[in-house]
């Protein structure tokens, strides 16, 4: 299990910040060679949830809460560790962030852009495509939807 802290950006401290922005460049950017412009100023209206195992940061995803960023609450930017990925972390990332969405923000639908591939792990937590695939920064991605109520 990993530690979690939920926090907005004012309140992450340089080293939170730095740590997060190169996770994300570590995946995204060198794993999947992708280049694109990952300091896109949203991050400043984001939830940051962060999840830690001995100090490191080993899981992250950025939440908005519905109205910010799209009509529906969203989340983006899920990522896990290379090395830490078949313990289970990612599972227990989407936890929280739904948690978090339903039980804090009290959003009743969640919006992802998600890679393709990962269709069947976000319908395991009751995501729904809500679009056809498209091309985003050179990886197939497509919308998918969750609402309480009728995922529960």
């Amino acid at each position: 299990m990993l530690n979690w802290k939920v926090k907005e950006f004012n309140q992450l401290t340089v080293d939170e910040l730095y740590e997060l922005v190169q996770l994300r460049i570590e995946v995204f950017v060198v794993e999947q060679a992708c280049v694109y412009q990952e300091l896109d100023d949203k991050d400043q209206i984001a939830f940051h949830l962060l999840g830690y195992k001995d100090g490191k940061l080993q899981a992250y995803s950025r939440l908005f809460k519905s109205g910010t960023l799209y009509e529906d609450a969203s989340i983006g930017r899920v990522i896990v560790r290379e090395s830490e990925r078949a313990k289970g972390y990612g599972q227990e990332l989407l936890e929280h962030a739904i948690s978090l969405i339903t039980n804090e923000f009290h959003d009743d639908s969640i919006l992802i852009h998600a890679q393709e591939y990962l269709t069947y792990f976000y319908q395991s937590f009751g995501f729904q495509p809500v679009s056809d695939i498209y091309l985003l920064d050179g990886i197939n991605h497509l919308d998918m939807r969750r609402w309480r109520g009728k995922n529960e």
